[in-house]
């Protein structure tokens, strides 16, 4: 393991193939990241010094997000079974059977009592992070589900699917409320707006929609890409929504309305994750092209470019106080960055 500092800029190497995602714990001290090395790790964020290796899955390492309260960690991986994982101690402290193919997607509910896994086995799948059992199969999809989210009240979770559907369910239930139709194209990602009343997705379709959360009505087809939207994030106040594409651009929308604000330019090539500082001051888009760039969100200038990965940058997060964004990248590090 090794943390090289420049300039503001921490880089955390030591994971051995591709790194998939980085997360923020909720008080900022901790980052997380995961790898195709079959391991996540979890690092001192303030010093970059590793603290942690969770290393016992067998496969390709997607996703390691914080549990809401900060003591918990879950990972989903390619060997079928999803993981939890004590911050404190690095020990894994469930092993989540059931799923029959790789699990791509994981949401915590806000009160980190249920984890929701997303498969390639086409199921969503709810447990207990207390136990560590299986609550509920959620079923209906046919085929891949890519993402979930969950509503800011906890009350409905939304899947995103290769099938060209979003789904809402009922948590309490497990039924089906709605199934939102009309992308011509894989669903890649879903969002739900602070307030928990409209839900974003984005499609390969090159559009993104807005939806109503209670009645799965499409409210909004928020079109001007020219290839497959990646990513889908709405700003702090939830007046505006922000996608980034194939087509190396990232766009920002209206909520209220729909109406096209501006078109980010100045990548070379696709943006793949669009995301908003805390205070909802700045966006950050992450591209293939091996930069990340921050943009003014009053203006819209590119106030700066972030370089020195010599991979994709796959994945970003910003910490909660906004001060640091952590990057990740198939060159096989991650990175902080004192903004």
């Amino acid at each position: 393991m090794t943390v090289i500092e420049t300039a503001g800029t921490r880089t955390l190497a030591g994971h051995t193939g591709a790194v998939n995602s980085v997360a923020f714990s909720p008080n900022g001290a901790w980052l997380s990241t995961a790898s195709e090395d079959k391991s996540a790790r979890l690092w001192h964020a303030a010093t970059g010094e590793l603290r942690h290796t969770l290393s016992a899955h067998t496969d390709a390492v997607f996703a390691a997000p914080f549990s809401p309260d900060g003591t918990r960690v879950a990972t989903v991986s390619a060997d079928l079974t999803p993981r939890l994982w004590d911050v404190g101690s690095g020990a894994c402290t469930n092993q989540l059977t059931g799923h029959t193919v790789a699990v791509f997607g994981v949401a915590y509910s806000p009160d980190g009592r249920l984890l929701a896994t997303t498969s390639y086995d086409e199921t969503v799948r709810l447990w207990d992070t207390t136990t560590g059992r299986s609550q509920r199969i959620l079923q209906g999809h046919s085929d891949i589900v890519y993402a979930a989210a969950f509503s800011p009240d906890g009350t409905l979770l939304a899947t995103a699917s290769g099938d060209g559907t979003t789904r809402l369910w009922d948590i309490r239930t497990g039924t089906c409320r709605h199934v939102l139709t009309g992308h011509t194209g894989i669903v890649s990602a879903v969002a739900f707006a602070p307030e928990g009343t409209l839900l974003a997705t984005a499609s390969f379709d090159s559009t993104a929609r807005l939806w109503d959360a209670a009645t799965g009505n499409c409210l909004r087809i928020l079109s001007g890409h020219s290839d497959t939207v990646w990513s889908i994030a709405f700003s702090p106040n939830g007046a505006v929504v922000a996608a980034a594409s194939e087509d190396a651009t990232a766009r920002l929308w209206e909520t209220a309305t729909g109406a096209a604000i501006r078109t980010h330019e100045g990548h070379t090539d696709s943006a793949f994750v669009v995301a908003f500082s805390p205070d909802g001051m700045l966006m950050a888009t992450a591209s293939s092209d091996t930069t990340v760039r921050l943009w003014d969100c009053s203006t819209g200038r590119c106030t700066r470019i972030l370089e020195g990965h010599t991979g994709a940058v796959s994945a970003l997060a910003f910490s909660p106080d906004g001060r640091r964004l952590a990057t990740a990248s198939t060159d096989e590090t991650a990175r902080i960055w004192t903004l």
